[in-house]
Order: C-alpha cells, then structure tokens, then sequence
C-alpha cells in the first residue's frame, strides 16, 4: 500500500487541537492558559494566567564568562530588564536600575543559561527539572504524541516553567507504533506492511509534523543502543530514504537531526543533507571530514552512553563500555578537524540528566575547558539558530543564567549543580 493519494494534512485537525491534547498529555494544561483549555474543552477558568516579564534583575558581584570570548569579569554585573540583558560587565560600566530585584552572586561565577540540544521532554515536570538543572534551552528529540510542542508553547507562556524548546514533534522511524495513535492523518501509516520506508509515506510523516507546528524533523539511520534486543548497527534507513526525509523538511525550511550508530549509517545520513548526526558513535574521519565540509554539527549523547555502562541489564552495560571510549576518540577528532560540537544528554523517560554533566564529557574527552563549556552554550545555541538569544549574557540576548559554585574554567563539574538558576529574569 502507498499514501501517494492521501491528501495533505487535513485542516481539521487544527495546532491548536494538537496543542490542547498534548498539553493535556504533558500535565501541561493549568499552566498553558486559557487558549489549551477552551481548545480542550475546558470552560472553568485557568488557575494561573500568563507570568509577566515586567521588571528587572541584577545580578551582581560574582565572576562572568563569556563563553564567545573566554573573557572573564570579576565583581561583575547582569542587568535584565523585560527578560533581556540590557547591559553586562564591570560596576562602573553598567547602569542599574532603581528598585531592581538583586541576586547576590558574590563567591560564584555567572554563565548564561546552558543549551541541551538533545533531549526529550514529555510532561511539565521533566521540563522544570531540565531548567532547574540548568537547561534553559533545548531541542527536542522527539515525543510519542506532540507533548514536546506543548512544552514549547509552556515556555514561551510561563518561561520560569520549561526551557526555551525546538520542538522536533513525532519521529519520522519505521515502526511508528503507538505514534500512529498521535494524529488522525497517520493512522492511515498503520496498515504499511513494511512500515514507514516508501517516498510517499516518509514525506507523509514530515508532511504532518510540519503542519502541526514542529520546528525540526527527526529520524533515525540505525536501531536503538539503549534496547538490548535490538543492534545499533543495523541499517533501517538508506541513503535515499534519508534524502526523501531531508527534501521534504527544507521544502519547509527545516532541519532534520538523525541518530546514527555505524559508520555506513553516518556517512549516509551526513551525505543526505542531515543538519545534526546524534550519538555517531563509530562515526570515522571520511565522515567527520565531510560533516566539516558541509557544517554538519555532531551531537554526541555521551551522557546517555555513558549511563549504559551503568545499566543492569549486561548486555546494555557491556555495550556503553564498549561505546563510550569510541565514542570520546570520534568526539576530540572532531573537534580537532573543526567538526561543531553540541551538547546533549539525550534525557528521556522521566529521568532529566544534567547538562553540564555532558560539558564534563566532553572535558574528559580531550576537549579544553572553554571548549567544552561552547558546545552547551554558543555551539548548541548556533545549532538551534538562537545564536543571537541564546548561550552569552550579553546585551540583547535572553536573560537566562546559572550560577555555580567554583571556576568551570579550572573544573567543568561544577555546571552540573547550578546553585542559581535564572530564566527570562526569573530567579529561581
């Protein structure tokens, strides 16, 4: 059977119907407003309205890295006015407002806000951890039932609630399984025999996701690292599959992000036009040059290898320690041959890791400090095309900051345990 017939995405199932159910799915609905509940049939009113971003934080006294640059300001100040920085650097440069709300940062030092580009967010809880962790923007690895658009749409409502997301919508995978329940313009994929592999039924699956608000596509080349039943070598997708999938989201104007094990995989999905090869643990040098070439970004996930090797199940322990040593060798090539790097932890399943946890990976890879700290700061930020809002406390971007206790330029490990976390000038 083909869906060459099917019509386009029907009207009838609207954003804003998505919206309600996945925020509905998320634990998202008392927090989404008025608009999520009507759409979900709630007439009662919402408990809580929108959070101003009226007035202004400064945060002062402790020491600031700008990660753009490496340079560091001692007894700094952050002005953040309306959620934007309106002015960062010494105490004489900087005019602060009068009655503004002051966070002491003495003893500390200020980065801004840290960037996961690789998790997956499902329920209004998991995205306040990611932010209390001190994620306060991310991309998505993709949801079950478009909960991750819900939480995008948290974010830009109640920013203190979620970080700011990218959201990736459904996975664009073979099996779609109970995804097909997600949508009434998928059902129709659950009678493919061979699943979702023909031209028309992969453009189908990017087709709705792209009307129902994602903002990037994911699929994958490989099977699953983290199911011991399953080979992470094993090829699901071909090179033209992948080129199917890559055509139909730049004819929206969006980038795919595809997760990737072996070699043979990588290099096909990098030569079909992928914006982000994820977790790539046996990606080779062919590959990494060409990813350079064309400015693909590489997407780790050591975090996530890394917990395999703490798994009780052998066979995924066996295979994270396997994995993991590779895959730090692939990550300082790499950056070494000028391959972008981002941070991400692939959290999924209830279970938010922190950032700064993969920042300390990618120390311990080889990476120098500053380095490191880019790729969950202005590399990630780049990748997600924020790189003028987010991953610097400079004027104009957004004002998101962790606060931590120690020298992450002397000792990364400290960004894994944000003392302070502050979201769109929400301290937190």
């Amino acid at each position: 059977m083909c869906v060459e017939a099917t019509p386009p995405p029907s009207a009838r199932v609207t954003r804003r119907g998505v919206l309600a159910g996945a925020a509905a799915l998320a634990g998202t609905l008392a927090a989404a407003g008025p608009a999520a509940a009507a759409a979900a049939g709630e007439t009662h009113p919402s408990p809580t309205g929108p959070r101003p971003l009226g007035g202004s934080l400064v945060i002062r006294g402790g020491t600031l890295l700008d990660p753009a640059t490496g340079e560091v300001t001692e007894n700094a100040v952050v002005v953040i006015t309306d959620g934007t920085v309106r002015a960062a650097g010494r105490p004489g440069d900087v005019t602060v407002p009068h009655g503004a709300e002051t966070l002491d940062a003495h003893g500390r030092w200020i980065l801004p806000g840290l960037v996961d580009a690789h998790i997956h967010l499902s329920t209004a809880a998991e995205a306040r951890d990611a932010v209390r962790k001190g994620a306060t923007s991310a991309r998505s690895g993709s949801t079950s039932f478009y909960q991750d658009i819900a939480v995008r749409e948290l974010a830009r409502h109640s920013p203190a609630l979620a970080p700011r997301l990218t959201a990736a919508g459904v996975f664009v995978t073979p099996d779609l399984g109970d995804t097909v329940l997600a949508d009434p313009d998928l059902t129709p994929l659950a009678r493919l025999a061979d699943g979702v592999r023909s031209a028309e039924a992969l453009r189908r699956v990017v087709e709705v996701n792209l009307a129902r608000g994602a903002d990037v596509i994911k699929t994958r080349v490989n099977e699953r690292a983290g199911l011991p039943e399953q080979d992470p070598l094993a090829q699901v997708y071909s090179h033209d599959q992948l080129a199917e999938i890559v055509a139909a989201a730049r004819r929206r104007g969006k980038g795919v992000l595809c997760h990737s094990y072996s070699e043979r995989g990588c290099h096909d999905a990098v030569t079909a036009g992928i914006r982000s090869l994820e977790h790539g643990a046996f990606v080779g040098e062919r590959t990494l040059h060409e990813m350079r070439r064309r400015g693909t970004y590489f997407t780790p996930t050591l975090t996530a290898i890394a917990g395999l090797a703490e798994s009780t199940n052998p066979v995924l322990a066996e295979r994270g320690r396997a994995y993991l040593p590779v895959l730090k060798r692939a990550v300082l090539t790499a950056h070494e041959l000028g391959v972008p790097l981002a941070a991400g932890t692939d959290s999924s399943g209830g279970t938010v890791r922190p950032i700064g946890r993969e920042v300390e990976l990618m120390r311990a890879a080889g990476l120098p400090a500053l380095d490191a700290i880019r790729t969950a700061t202005t590399g990630a930020a780049r990748l997600l095309g924020l790189e003028r809002t987010a991953g610097r406390l400079a004027r104009g971007f957004a004002g998101d900051a962790i606060l931590v206790d120690g020298d992450p330029l002397a000792d990364v490990s400290v960004l894994k345990q944000p003392v302070r976390v502050v979201r769109a000038g929400h301290a937190l």
